[in-house]
């Protein structure tokens, strides 16, 4: 075979002695692989890759371990959820069981925090944290009157603050609704403190400024550090300008590319609230970028989220008239979704209730009456949570993925069941094993910071759909996947729905050298204990950037 194409100059490894996961087109298993520099060269038979290697490689004994391509979270949102993370303290459910602990928490954080300091907290979800239906003033008031207290919701869509905040914020009884956004009321028409979607919340939290002596590239690359120890080398931020309300928010990822410290790749939406003539004035297009820090595609929000009854539905919420929120009113959507298209935009668009999801399809329709296929600028749903048999058909033939929460189904799934929805329709729910008979791809992802982005875990709840407050009862059986299925989700179907297919996603000649290597396989565990395999390297451009015993690979 032709070793012409190997440069010289550049350090060689060869890997063997392991099991290596290609998830190329025909999830191929290679004996070896060899990496120059920042690409692979050779996969395949042992024989093979060393006869086109030749001497003088670094070998690398995997020692029985498996190689599989680096993890790709098709959605996330790195930018704000790092910043998040940094400034408001976790009160979510893998910490407190109920309402009442979260607020006798904030009560404490309260009683020793400076005079006039923000409360700052998230996670917390009164689906999966029972006592309380939302947080409002009488509550948060009670946990301070002197300190403003701001709670965002695990789903990242609704909000709770105090009197304090809503006073920081020079927010009164007048204040009106933001177009798809609701400041909620009572009954007599007062403000109770919980606030839904972003476009009404941000209105308190802007006016923060905890934020102010943190540096954005700073907290970004410390997050994504983190994340290379889960063996993710691709990530996504679905929000680009939900930071700064600008465009600047690109800056801060191409300022992070430009430190040499980003060793994660970022694929990056801008956010439709800022509107597209600020996008295109800025001078923003699609595949603006590099192998680094790229701009994959545009995103819009249809509705809103269903635990938190905000998603839109065909029918009411269970034991409710409550149908949710049209975040974008149908016209509107579809007319930016052409827009966007028409001008090469790939396409991101939330939907969480079927009746989103409607719009959603109607808008692709209008993308193909335009004389633009759906498919051609790969057009995704984003959660895609509740789906009937004729979405499916549509979204087949107009060429639309999905890409599921999958943590709906874990950790949310009681609640859909019994509060939410009912049995019926909570079986609807990320139909994985449908769509994919159906011939439609599909990723999973982690939505971040609505659920930790561990890809393991990620694909052990596609595999066995058991529910986190019932560990023996499993979601709509029938949508399980295998897990190969479910590594191509978070890998090959992953870098597709970015755009980067042709660069990541699977081990295969002329591809980055992005992979991980971990201490089993994923297809020889027992289901329920994927989640427990340990990453033990994580490789990116043909680097080893994290080793879980912090040392370079043993050689042979």
């Amino acid at each position: 075979m032709d070793t012409s194409g190997i440069p010289e100059g550049e350090q060689l490894y060869l890997f063997t002695g392991g099991t290596i996961l290609t998830v190329d087109q025909a999830f191929s298993i290679a004996e070896a692989i060899a990496v120059q520099g920042n690409r692979i060269v050779a996969v395949g038979a042992e024989a093979t890759v060393r006869d086109i290697v030749g001497e003088g490689a670094t070998e690398i004994d995997l020692a029985g371990r498996t190689m599989l391509p680096g993890f790709v979270d098709a959605h996330t949102h790195v930018l704000t959820g790092s910043m998040v993370a940094a400034l408001m303290e976790y009160v979510g459910m893998a910490r407190f069981a109920t309402a009442r602990e979260v607020l006798d928490h904030l009560t404490d954080m309260a009683s020793r925090a400076p005079e006039g300091k923000w409360i700052l907290a998230r996670n917390f979800d009164p689906a999966v944290q029972p006592d309380l239906a939302a947080l409002t003033f009488a509550e948060l008031d009670a946990v301070s009157t002197t300190h403003p207290v701001f709670v965002l919701n695990a789903s990242g869509h609704i909000a709770y603050a105090n009197s304090a905040a809503f006073a920081a914020a020079g927010i009164g009884e007048d204040v009106e609704n933001p177009e798809g956004a609701e400041f909620v009321r009572d009954a007599d028409g007062k403000l109770t403190g919980t606030m839904k979607n972003g476009v009404a919340y941000n209105q308190v939290l802007g006016k923060c400024d905890a934020a102010a002596g943190l540096n954005p590239v700073d907290a970004l690359i410390d997050l994504l550090e983190g994340w290379r120890q889960v063996g993710l080398t691709t990530v996504s931020e679905l929000g680009l300008g939900t930071l700064s309300h600008t465009p600047d928010d690109l800056t801060v990822l191409t300022q992070a590319a430009g430190t040499g410290k980003l060793e994660t790749r970022i694929r990056a939406y801008p956010f439709y609230t800022l509107g597209a003539d600020t996008w295109d004035a800025a001078g923003v297009r699609p595949g603006d970028g590099d192998a680094l820090v790229r701009i994959a595609g545009y995103k819009l929000v249809a509705d809103g989220s269903n635990q938190g009854f905000t998603g839109l539905q065909r029918e009411p919420y269970l034991n409710t008239d409550n149908y949710g929120i049209a975040y974008m009113e149908p016209k509107v959507l579809a007319a930016e979704v052409v827009d966007r298209a028409s001008k090469g935009w790939s396409l991101a668009i939330h939907g969480n209730g079927d009746a989103g999801i409607d719009n959603i399809l109607d808008a692709c329709d209008a993308i193909r009456d335009a004389g633009v296929e759906p498919g051609a600028v790969r057009v995704r749903i984003e959660h895609c949570s509740i789906l009937h048999d004729e979405q499916i058909t549509r979204m087949k033939d107009l060429g639309v993925s999905a890409s599921f929460l999958i943590g709906h189904v874990h950790y949310w799934g009681i609640a859909m069941r019994d509060t939410v929805f009912g049995a019926q329709k909570a079986s609807l729910l990320d139909r994985c094993r449908s769509v994919e008979t159906a011939g439609i791809g599909f990723t999973l992802h982690s939505d971040f910071m609505v659920t930790d982005p561990n890809p393991l875990h990620m694909i052990e709840m596609a595999v066995t759909r058991r529910t986190w407050k019932e560990p023996d009862y499993v979601l709509a059986p029938e949508e399980r996947i295998s897990v190969e299925s479910a590594i191509r989700a978070v890998t090959s179907e992953a870098a597709w729905q970015l755009s980067s297919e042709h660069e990541v996603g699977s081990l295969e000649v002329g591809k980055y050298a992005d992979f991980i290597i971990l201490d089993k396989d994923p297809r020889a565990v027992p289901p329920d204990q994927i989640k427990d395999i340990t990453v033990l390297e994580t490789w990116m451009n043909g680097n080893q950037v994290y080793s879980r015993s912090d040392r370079r690979p043993s050689t042979s």
